[in-house]
């Protein structure tokens, strides 16, 4: 758009308006500052001027000096137009560089608002669930896989059956101790336990009455 259809409509692009006249104090800067070069030079002239007349010739020295004072005069107000063109291409730039920082984060806020708005907090909830879930599943097929192949059933059987061998073997060995035959030395007679308990007796008997005959 040009500077005449944007002066008639009244609408201006508030960066380019920013920049343009930052352009513009520059550039009225730059005057100044060879302005404020001119009055430096002519001031070290009548100075030099009246110097050289000092002695010789004091009204053109006189006349040196006034015109000295007055480029001075000149170069202080300059210089004070100076530091306010400086102050107000400072505070322009700086209040671009923040228009520019405030337009780059509310690009950002709008992009996030756009990611956002996809992604509810209550789907977000349910989802990360789903993934529990799934992961909760995973485990367990795992641990099946891994575990041992024997399930509790399996125990119980092995227990009872092995009670039902240790019980066999019990009676096959008290089977055995009621047929299995006493050893007898060769030569011995058969004898029960009480018969040879009785002959002891009758021995002893013996021998205490043999003693008393003594």
């Amino acid at each position: 758009m040009s500077g005449w259809m944007t002066y008639l409509t009244g609408r201006r692009d508030p960066k380019q308006s920013a920049r343009d006249a930052i352009v513009g104090l520059r550039q009225q800067l730059q005057m100044i500052e060879k302005k404020e070069d001119y009055l430096q030079k002519k001031i070290d002239e009548e100075l030099k001027k009246a110097k050289a007349n000092a002695v010789s010739n004091k009204s053109v020295a006189t006349q040196a000096l006034r015109r000295k004072k007055a480029t001075e005069t000149e170069l202080d107000r300059l210089g004070g137009q100076r530091l306010q063109l400086e102050s107000q291409i400072n505070t322009l730039e700086s209040a671009n560089l923040n228009a520019e920082t405030m337009a780059a984060m509310k690009k950002a806020s709008d992009a996030l608002a756009v990611i956002h708005k996809y992604a509810d907090v209550t789907k977000v909830d349910e989802t990360m669930q789903r993934i529990q879930e799934q992961r909760d599943i995973a485990n367990e097929i795992a641990d099946a896989i891994s575990g041992p192949l024997t399930s509790e059933l399996d125990e119980d059987d092995l227990k009872a059956e092995l009670a039902e061998l240790e019980q066999e073997q019990l009676d096959e060995r008290l089977a055995g101790a009621d047929h299995v035959p006493l050893h007898i030395p060769a030569g011995a007679t058969t004898r029960t336990p009480v018969a040879v308990m009785e002959d002891d007796e009758e021995a002893q008997l013996k021998e205490l009455q043999a003693a008393l005959a003594m």
